[in-house]
C-alpha cells in the first residue's frame, strides 16, 4: 500500500523534516494546518483571515490528495483563545453547510505554535467515502 507524501505549494512545516500530509491507501492524515498566507508565508493579524486561511489549506490538501472536503471524517482544532469559536463556527458552516453531512470535530485551547498563530487544524479523511 505504501505512504504517499502530499505536497501543496506554499504550505508545509518550514525546515522541519515533516510532511504536510500523507496518504495511505484511501486515508489522508495531516500535520498542523495553520493560518498563514500560503502566498506570502506571513501570518495575518486578523483572526478571521487566519481561520479562513486554515480552511483554504485544508481544501488545498484534500484536492492535492485527490479528494474534497466531503471526504473529511474528523478535524482536530486548536485555538489560541476558545472565545474565537464563533469565528471558527462561521468558517465551519461555510465549509460544511449541510448539518447532516459534516465531519466530527474536537476544539481545544492552546498549542497553536506561537508567532501570532491563533489556529491549527489536523484532519483525517477517507477518500471516496
Amino acid at each position: 500500500m505504501g505512504r504517499q507524501v502530499i505536497h501543496v505549494p506554499g504550505l508545509g512545516h518550514g525546515e522541519q523534516p515533516i510532511p504536510l500530509a500523507v496518504k495511505v491507501g484511501n486515508m489522508v492524515f495531516t500535520g498542523s494546518l495553520g493560518g498563514s498566507d500560503p502566498k506570502t508565508g506571513e501570518t495575518p493579524s486578523d483572526p478571521e483571515q487566519q481561520i479562513a486561511n486554515a480552511f483554504a489549506a485544508m481544501t488545498a490538501v484534500m484536492e492535492a490528495a485527490g479528494g474534497s472536503l466531503s471526504d473529511v471524517a474528523k478535524v482536530e482544532v486548536r485555538l489560541a483563545d476558545r472565545g474565537m469559536r464563533k469565528l471558527l463556527n462561521k468558517a465551519w458552516i461555510k465549509a460544511f453547510p449541510d448539518e447532516n453531512d459534516r465531519p466530527c470535530r474536537h476544539t481545544g485551547e492552546g498549542g497553536t505554535g506561537g508567532g501570532g498563530n491563533i489556529i491549527q487544524m489536523e484532519i483525517v479523511a477517507v477518500l471516496g467515502a
